[in-house]
C-alpha cells in the first residue's frame, strides 16, 4: 500500500477513536453531573412515603384487631346463649351464663376487648346473651376513634316438653 494512503487510513481510524472517546467522556461526565445533583433523592422520596405507608399499616393493623375483636365477642355471646338457653327453669341461669361469656372474653382476648359488659336476657320464651365492648385503639393520633362491639345471640328456652298437649316447661 502506498504511503499516503496508509497514512490517511491510520489518521481516519485515529481520529474515529479519538472521536468517540470525547463522547464516552462527554457522556460519563453528564451522568456525573447529573448523579451529583439527584444525590439524595431516594432518601428525600422515601421520608415523603414513610407516613403514608406507616399509616396504611397502622389501619392494616387496627381493622384486623377489630375484627379478631368482634370474632372474641360472638363467641363469647355465643358461648353465654348456650348456657342461658340450656338453664331450663332453674333461677341461676343469668349468673351462670353471664359468667361462662366473661370468662370466653378473658381467656381468648382479655387485652383485646376493653370495658366488656355482659348481659343475659330473656324474653317470652327466647333466652340470650350480649357482650358489649370496645376495641383497644393502635392509632395513637386519632383518640376519639373507638370501635365498639356489640354482640347479640340467643335462642328459645331448651326444656322438656311433655306429649300430652299441657305445653309449657318442666
Amino acid at each position: 500500500m502506498p504511503p499516503a494512503r496508509e497514512r490517511r487510513e491510520h489518521e481516519s481510524a485515529s481520529s474515529q477513536r479519538h472521536s468517540r472517546g470525547s463522547a464516552v467522556r462527554q457522556s460519563s461526565k453528564w451522568r456525573q453531573g447529573r448523579r451529583h445533583s439527584e444525590r439524595g433523592a431516594s432518601v428525600v422520596e422515601f421520608a415523603f412515603l414513610m407516613p403514608i405507608v406507616l399509616v396504611a399499616v397502622l389501619v392494616i393493623v387496627q381493622m384486623t384487631l377489630w375484627f379478631h375483636g368482634r370474632q372474641v365477642a360472638d363467641a363469647a355471646a355465643r358461648e353465654g346463649a348456650r348456657i342461658a338457653r340450656a338453664g331450663g327453669m332453674s333461677s341461676g341461669w343469668r349468673g351462670d351464663a353471664e359468667e361462662r361469656a366473661k370468662k370466653i372474653v378473658n381467656d381468648v382476648g382479655p387485652e383485646l376487648l376493653k370495658g366488656v359488659t355482659v348481659t343475659a336476657w330473656e324474653k317470652n320464651d327466647q333466652r340470650g346473651v350480649d357482650v358489649r365492648g370496645t376495641v383497644v385503639q393502635v392509632i395513637p393520633l386519632l383518640p376519639k376513634l373507638t370501635l365498639t362491639i356489640t354482640s347479640h345471640f340467643g335462642g328459645p328456652t331448651e326444656c322438656f316438653r311433655p306429649d300430652d298437649g299441657r305445653g309449657g316447661c318442666e
